[in-house]
């Protein structure tokens, strides 16, 4: 990428990228991140903004995400709690099957909140218990905020059911999937690089996670039969031993069971078609999330897969696990975080960690982004961005056009403060009375009026065209103004479709695009996938007669 020599010196160059982690950071990201070269940040000597990647486990505060800096990153989103809590992910996911129907939201069991859903769950406990001829039902019991499988339950009869936080109770999948009578899900990476407008790649290696005994109804307090979690099955006394079918330990990586599957006739790629569709009507039950800008999400969601070979979602994590138990974590968690900062796409002028005009220390002095050439007004064709938020170009052509309108810039912000003055401060409720006794006015006399403020203020039409690429828009004052998205490229302005293992699978297609450009019109991509689905689905008949040819063969195999 090329520098102007005026701004930077040459010896700085090869400068590194520096990482700052908050404590109790697993050790293997600050190890990924030493080994491409990178420094660790050092509070005693380096200002507070001389960093590109700022790791935590916990959320960032909401100032963390409106300081940040174009040449920054922070590994959360805010509110992403919403869908890793379990009961806020239930009552999401129900939302949405209320709205667009039970067909596309089937993937996770009804989930019943307790204590207040208590006396919905006793009235399907019930209709369960009296229903003939139907295979007894099994419930599962989980603690909303915990993981690694602590405070699990599972029973059948109510009188088993013994709680003392809030909850969820959901009907137990007593059908899994099993390889040689052992359990399994999966542990999917998935990795959100904004919510507005909706990027989601999903990691195209993963872990698959076995039950160190073998599954057995008749024993359900039996942890290492009925959970997978590592953090629970490698302290059963099957963990080191050899397990016929599955070998030591607890984990295969994607690569080996897809093989697997494909060994026996099953068609993976509609398994794994059918994953990514529940994850993107995941993901659009939380969505909108706040505006925030050069920051990503890692999920772990766990995926469970029944003896007719159909995916439910279990749960989602917030800050999936990257200790490293075996041979296959190292394997699998190190390139995923060297292929997570691949897809953060750092520029060699994010090294120098300034702003972008006059060469600014990080930390310094605080520059507003549309005059350091972060954002455009301009409609590009494919260009991702919020109706309130400008567009945004690539910090290649931030010089050149600065100079041009630097001028112009000083002379409009001396304006802006000379008639600030002049006004008294409006508050929310003078703004609100204002607009209510204000006449309407139709279209075309806005248009003719804002057009006579632009003559007015002594620009001629080519300054101003070139003045409207780096000022803030109008609706400046209700959203921050963010710097060019880091996820898209530098050639079509499009999130890049794939980077390393990551592979994007939302947006899909050129409707489902439209359709998260400005907001995210839930509605419309709802009906994309509803055409991706009735592509995806082979015949009922064909899969009911390959399915039990299938599961014979897993089963005893």
């Amino acid at each position: 990428m090329e520098m102007m020599a005026d701004d930077y010196d040459t010896r700085d160059i090869l400068r590194p990228l520096v990482f700052r982690l908050h404590e109790n950071v697993p050790a293997i990201v600050r190890e990924v991140l030493l080994e491409r070269g990178w420094t660790e940040f050092d509070k005693k000597e380096q200002d507070d903004a001389d960093w590109n990647l700022y790791w935590r486990n916990s959320p960032f505060r909401m100032t963390d995400h409106h300081s940040i800096k174009p040449w920054q990153r922070l590994n959360h989103y805010p509110e992403a709690v919403r869908i890793t809590r379990k009961d806020y992910l239930a009552r999401h996911l129900k939302r949405l099957k209320g709205a667009y129907g039970s067909a596309l939201y089937e993937f996770s069991p009804v989930a019943f909140i307790m204590p207040n859903d208590y006396v919905k769950f006793i009235a399907e406990y019930s209709k369960e218990r009296q229903s003939v001829g139907r295979r007894p039902s099994y419930w599962i019991c989980k603690p909303v905020d915990l993981s690694r499988g602590r405070g699990i339950l599972i029973f059948q009869d109510i009188k088993d059911l013994v709680y003392d936080c809030t909850v969820i109770v959901q009907k137990y999948i007593s059908n899994p999937l099993l390889i040689s009578g052992y359990k399994l899900d999966l542990r999917l990476y998935v990795c959100v690089t904004s919510f507005c407008p909706l990027t989601i790649y999903t990691y195209e290696e993963g872990l698959v996670r076995f039950a160190t005994e073998k599954f057995d109804l008749g024993s359900l307090d039996n942890v290492y039969a009925h959970l997978t979690n590592t953090s629970i099955n490698k302290y059963g006394a099957s963990y080191k031993k050899y397990k016929e079918g599955i070998g030591c330990g607890c984990k295969w990586t994607f690569s080996k069971f897809r093989s697997y599957l494909r060994i026996f006739g099953v068609d993976d790629m509609v398994l794994w078609q059918k994953i990514n569709n529940i994850v993107i009507l995941t993901l659009l039950a939380v969505t909108p999330l706040p505006v925030a800008s050069n920051c990503f999400e890692l999920f772990g969601f766990d995926i469970l897969i029944d003896d007719k070979f159909k995916p439910w979602l279990l749960e989602v994590n917030y800050n999936p696990a990257l200790c490293l138990d075996c041979s296959i974590d190292d394997t699998v968690k190190r390139k995923l975080l060297h292929d997570i900062v691949e897809l953060l796409n750092y520029k060699q002028i994010d090294t120098f960690r300034q702003n972008q005009v006059a060469g600014i220390k990080a930390g310094r002095r605080r520059v507003p982004w549309s005059i350091a050439g972060e954002s455009a007004t301009t409609e590009t064709p494919g260009l991702f961005t919020s109706q309130k938020v400008a567009k945004c170009t690539s910090a290649s052509s931030v010089q050149p056009a600065l100079q041009a309108a630097r001028g112009s810039i000083r002379k409009v912000a001396t304006l802006t403060k000379k008639s600030a003055r002049a006004h008294p401060r409006k508050t929310l409720t003078s703004q609100l009375r204002e607009s209510m006794n204000m006449p309407k006015i139709p279209s075309q006399a806005k248009a003719e009026a804002k057009n006579k403020q632009l003559r007015g203020a002594g620009h001629s039409p080519h300054k101003s065209a070139q003045l409207s690429r780096w000022l803030p828009t109008p609706d400046f004052c209700n959203y921050k103004l963010t710097a060019r998205p880091y996820f898209l490229s530098d050639k079509d302005q499009r999130p890049i479709p794939r980077v390393g293992d990551f592979v994007l699978i939302f947006p899909f297609n050129e409707a489902a695009l439209k359709a998260s450009r400005d907001g995210t019109d839930i509605k419309s991509i709802i009906k994309e996938i509803n055409k991706l689905v009735s592509k995806q689905l082979p015949s009922k008949q064909m899969v009911q007669q390959n399915t039990k040819k299938r599961v014979g063969y897993l089963t005893s195999v």
